[in-house]
């Protein structure tokens, strides 16, 4: 397969799809981070985390329809505007799913793996009634068009840089909310000994719900990046919750480090392989891989040591 290629085009495909892979990097981190939030720090499984993906997506094409329609001399900047905007209504909509659901289910997996499937089926069903079946992109101001020529035979998407761009500042703001705050103290008190972290005076309720509120806030966000690399629709979703729960298993349930280091490693071992095999098979030989270096080290990549 490789004989007809110089050594120059085997060079050239490699950083594209390594540039490739950084933004399939990206969309994984950005579910991921939102994911480890609620699962690895509160221990709820949420099932749901794709639809308010997909949520936050829809979010951004409202938005873009909006811009185009009675703003469209703002259109260039409609897309930051829409990222914000996803971050609050997803956040929003996780804390009243925590409120009204999610927080008489703690301490019971299976109970909130039931009931937030059954929670993605509902907001499914209701994208489906408002945005229709099929799949929907929004348009991108011209500005995010086109590519960068890095060389004579690499040229590296805008709107990919963009996204990457995005990712690196949203984990900089999630590391310092979490390690650098005095929020994140109550939350990481509260994941480590919630009974300690009650008597000294800390609301547990509420570090709950605005915890679980962040996670699907960051979901949101990783949707609006999302619209700039592929089509919605309302089981869009679903198609990444189960590559999510494995990044998130595979770096270690409560370690960001290990979120982002299983996410460079996945994305960037599917998007190799996929040159070579097809993109079902790559993404087999990556989920046995996978599975195999749980099976030596169940805790992940990285674990830290948490009392109950």
């Amino acid at each position: 397969m490789l004989s007809g290629y110089s050594f120059n085009d085997l060079a050239s495909i490699f950083v594209m799809q390594s540039f490739a892979g950084l933004i399939l990097f990206s969309v994984f981190l950005l579910m991921a981070l939102g994911l480890a939030i609620v699962f690895g720090q509160m221990g709820v499984i949420n099932m749901a985390h794709g639809e308010f993906m997909i949520l936050g997506a829809y979010t951004t094409y409202v938005c873009s329809y909006i811009f185009a329609q009675w703003a469209p001399a703002l259109f260039g900047l409609y897309f930051f505007v829409a990222v914000v905007l996803a971050f609050i209504v997803a956040g929003i909509s996780g804390m009243f799913l925590e409120w009204s659901l999610i927080r008489f289910l703690y301490k019971r997996p299976l109970d909130t793996l039931l009931a937030t499937w059954g929670v993605s089926l509902i907001l499914q069903q209701v994208f489906r009634s408002t945005f229709g079946a099929r799949e929907v992109g929004v348009t991108l101001p011209d500005w995010m068009m086109g590519s960068w020529n890095l060389s004579d035979t690499i040229q590296i998407p805008i709107n990919g840089m963009i996204v990457i761009a995005i990712t690196f500042l949203i984990t900089g703001a999630i590391y310092a909310l979490l390690y650098k705050s005095g929020w994140g103290k109550q939350v990481r008190a509260v994941m480590q000994n919630r009974t300690m972290a009650s008597n000294v005076g800390i609301n547990t309720e509420r570090v709950d719900r605005f915890t679980f509120g962040l996670g699907c806030g960051v979901a949101g966000v990783a949707g609006s990046a999302f619209t700039m690399i592929g089509s919605t629709s309302p089981t869009a979703g679903q198609q990444y919750i189960v590559d999510t729960f494995l990044v998130v298993a595979f770096g270690g349930t409560e370690s960001l480090g290990g979120t982002i280091a299983s996410s460079f490693s996945i994305s960037q071992a599917r998007s190799i392989l996929e040159f070579f095999l097809n993109g079902s098979m790559a993404q087999v030989l990556v989920l046995l891989t996978v599975i195999g270096i749980l099976m030596l080290r169940p805790q992940g990549l990285f674990a830290l040591k948490v009392r109950r």
